[in-house]
């Protein structure tokens, strides 16, 4: 179990990235969701010990990760944003020379989780690859690899399938689905679809606020004759937009499909329809801002 208690970070220029978070995350797959800028990024440097909050607790089975970093590292895989590579250098020595880092220094030991590592990760036929020449996808699943190393019992992958196509995306997500059966796995994106795939728990942060939390399923469930739908003409959206709360727009064959957060029927023409993740991912950003 991972638990965050209070935790803000200001940054020197005066930036509050993070406002006072608390979270409980149990084992399996924990979806961070949250529009760019919303702190998702920031919380996961925290958790993951690049940088200490300004306040507040972070705790993963007994381990204070604040003032024991060092403690957390050695069970930690963790699969930033963006992650460089050195040049001409293989997938399959890139990743011995990881290991080696993480402390696996026996090198038979080290070749055999570094082997079991490529193919599990289904690049082991591009193991003699330079990784700075892999696409998108395949540089996302040698990250995965590099964050399995040692074993680690809390995984952070952060904006993992942004950039990738639905394909690549697809395979990354089984992977992590199979990852996160046995650990923690903390999966920080603005792509919804992901969470609702692969997540049995989420929460979503706003302005650096956590603002909802819980099942996927139990949320949606909690939008139930709340979320309806209309196709409007592209010119009569603002004026929709000034009587009622439009929490999502979309332009189908000529028409502006609107949908809209409402305790009852808004207006005759609307139907009433299943709110799904991204129903209440848009009725929470908007309820958020308009408290802001």
């Amino acid at each position: 179990m991972l638990k965050l208690n209070a935790v803000t970070h200001v940054y020197a220029n005066g930036t509050k990235a993070l406002d006072n978070a608390n979270l409980d995350i149990p084992k399996g797959m924990f979806g961070l969701l949250g529009p760019n800028g919303a702190g998702k990024s920031s919380l996961m440097r925290c958790i993951a010990t690049l940088q200490t909050p300004s306040e507040g607790s972070i705790v993963f089975d007994g381990i204070d990760v604040v003032r024991e970093p060092e403690k957390l590292r050695a069970r930690l895989g963790y699969l930033p944003q963006d992650f460089g590579v050195y040049p001409r250098v293989s997938a399959l020595d890139l990743l011995d020379h990881l290991a080696v880092l993480k402390g696996l220094s026996q090198r038979g030991e080290r070749k055999e989780v570094v082997d079991s590592l490529l193919q599990q990760v289904n690049l082991w036929d591009m193991r003699k690859k330079a990784v700075a020449g892999f696409s998108g996808g395949m540089r996302q699943r040698f990250g995965i690899a590099q964050a399995l190393i040692g074993n680690p019992s809390l995984i952070i992958v952060d904006e993992p399938t942004a950039g990738l196509d639905p394909e690549e995306r697809n395979r990354f997500n089984n992977l992590l689905s199979e990852i996160g059966e046995n650990v923690v796995v903390i999966l920080s994106t603005h792509i919804v679809e992901d969470v609702a795939d692969l997540c049995s728990r989420m929460a979503i942060i706003v302005n650096g606020r956590i603002v909802q939390t819980g099942a996927p399923n139990e949320l949606m469930r909690s939008l139930a004759g709340q979320i309806w739908r209309k196709a409007i003409p592209k010119a009569a959206l603002a004026e929709y937009q000034s009587r009622m709360n439009v929490i999502s727009t979309r332009l189908r064959t000529g028409e502006t499909v609107i949908h809209v957060a409402a305790n009852e029927l808004p207006e005759a023409g609307f139907e009433a329809v299943n709110g799904g993740l991204e129903d209440l991912y848009f009725a929470t950003l908007s309820t958020s801002r308009r408290a802001a």
